[in-house]
């Protein structure tokens, strides 16, 4: 097949926004570079294609289990040094890799003398280099691999964080990331523990015959949630398109066209603050059920998270700050309105709308304003004066219809829809409904939704006639339920920020 290559220059059709910043200057330690040249010079390539390895470090460790059996057990492994410890004609390192690290012993004499002196005076902290060496106990006990072989892998030409000190700034931590997860092995964990996460998730799914997809990031009308999309221009088609701010109305396209039990892992764009539990761009799970509902989907969601938990700490118990959260089966349902009435003792049906301004004001609660009705209302002081006294796990249902225009209606309270949010330390984890499978119904609520819009509600959805044009063919009863894949990995490591989980989160340029 031949390739045609089309060398028109891009760069007249995608011109670089006014603060786009290409400069910047990099971090090289001008002794690293020095001893760079000094291995070049040697005829060494201080960046080798391969080295073949027999075992990593933690399959080492466990050789050292029947020790006696296997001292001086040859083995070849590769890692990164640190903590470099030079005592004359021996050389003590520590060598890590992805699964732990264990203490090297370069001797002169073990090495021939020029590769000795190479090791000595060209080799640094921050080197990735392949060794090969027998496995010995030191006097005080410590496992080690004593070297008779080693290759330099690759030359570092950054120096890493002082030895004692490490890399302790929060945000050079989260700027640069690969350096945190160089130095801070503990925070590696985390990461482990979010892919494992994501493993668990797809297999409890599929155990239960639900099949993954992919839906479209760019879409040419966004919806599925109240939020403010980012936007972008496609110059072929000469068209604005939106990143995605969540997955649901093409998933529900696809329980239309006859799959049954969906789901997707989804990346979603929301163009709002930043905080300690909010990032522009993050991780959720959508699952549709056709022939479910909102009920179902609570019980989906506590199956799933439950089962998660023990998976992956061993017990139902986490700890966050000074909560202790106990996720063991059942959880407690309580309804919005009761729930309000229960923590905060108020009745909003009991007072009209000038009095539950004063109210809203009297207790600090922004963007009263907004609210017109008493579903409104009940949204909104639910959310000022309840949620952060949520921290067990907890379902909330029964929402109000104004700020759920995706929800089915209550099939028995009137201006209510069949919408849950599951609440976990003060922050909504999950949210679910029986799904509105009504065109027309959808018709008038998405017609509601832009004329918030019109008036200035930047989060409010615009109207998706193809997703209504969808329902027209028929939506079977369903049920829908999305869970922040961040928060509950921050509730797995019982860690307060979102960008502890997110391995690059969006940061303000340093300028």
């Amino acid at each position: 097949m031949t390739m045609e290559i089309n060398n028109t220059d891009l760069s007249e059709k995608m011109p670089l926004a006014d603060d786009t910043d290409l400069s910047g200057s990099r971090a090289f330690d001008d002794s690293k570079l020095v001893k760079l040249n000094g291995i070049i010079s040697q005829g060494l390539n201080p960046y080798p294609y391969k080295f073949e390895k027999n075992g990593d470090i933690c399959d080492i460790l466990k050789k050292f289990e029947d020790f006696e059996e296997n001292e001086g057990l040859s083995v070849r492994t590769a890692g990164r040094l640190y903590n470099i410890r030079k005592h004359g004609k021996m050389i003590f390192a520590d060598l890590g890799d992805q699964t732990g690290r264990i203490q090297v012993l370069v001797r002169k004499g073990n090495l021939p003398d020029e590769e000795f002196e190479t090791f000595k005076n060209l080799v640094d902290t921050g080197d990735i280099i392949g060794i090969q060496g027998e496995i010995f106990r030191t006097k005080r006990g410590e496992d080690s691999i004593s070297v008779s072989e080693f290759v330099l892998l690759s030359k570092s030409l950054c120096a890493l964080p002082e030895k004692f000190h490490g890399l302790k700034d929060v945000e050079t931590r989260y700027r640069k990331r690969y350096l945190d997860l160089i130095v801070n092995a503990e925070k590696r964990e985390i990461f482990v523990m979010r892919s494992k996460l994501i493993s668990e998730i797809r297999r409890f799914l599929a155990e239960r015959e639900f099949l993954e997809f992919e839906t479209p990031v760019l879409q040419t009308v966004y919806g599925g949630a109240n939020a403010r999309p980012f936007t972008t221009f496609h110059n072929c088609l000469g068209q604005t398109l939106f990143l995605r701010i969540a997955p649901e109305l093409y998933l529900k396209r696809l329980v239309v066209g006859g799959y049954e039990k969906v789901f997707e892992i989804a990346k979603n764009f929301r163009n709002e603050d930043i905080d300690t539990t909010h990032n522009p761009e993050f991780t959720m799970i959508e699952v549709y059920e056709a022939y479910r509902d909102y009920n179902d989907m609570m019980d989906l969601t506590e199956g799933l998270v439950s089962e998660l938990v023990f998976k992956l700490t061993g017990g139902y118990e986490v700890k966050m700050g000074e909560n202790t959260i106990n996720l063991r089966s059942p959880w407690r349902r309580i309804s919005m309105e009761d729930a309000l009435k229960e923590y905060a003792g108020l009745d909003v049906f009991a007072h009209s709308i000038e009095e539950l301004k004063k109210i809203a004001i009297e207790n600090r609660i922004v963007d009263y304003e907004k609210a017109k009705s008493h579903g409104e209302f009940l949204a909104l002081l639910f959310e000022g004066l309840v949620e952060d006294k949520l921290i067990n796990p907890t379902f909330i249902y029964d929402f109000p219809v104004e700020n759920s225009p995706l929800a089915k209606n209550h099939r028995e309270k009137a201006g209510f829809v069949e919408r849950f949010e599951l609440f976990l330390n003060g922050w909504e984890l999950a949210n679910g409904y029986s799904e509105l499978n009504d065109p027309l119904e959808q018709e008038k609520r998405f017609e509601d939704q832009d004329k918030k819009r019109k008036l200035g509600d930047l989060e409010a959805q615009t109207i998706d006639y193809d997703f209504i044009t969808a329902l027209g063919y028929g939506l079977p009863p369903t049920g829908g339920m999305g869970l922040g894949i961040d928060r509950l990995t921050m509730i797995l490591a019982g860690l307060e920020s979102i960008k502890e989980v997110i391995l690059f989160p969006q940061m303000k340029r340093e300028d």
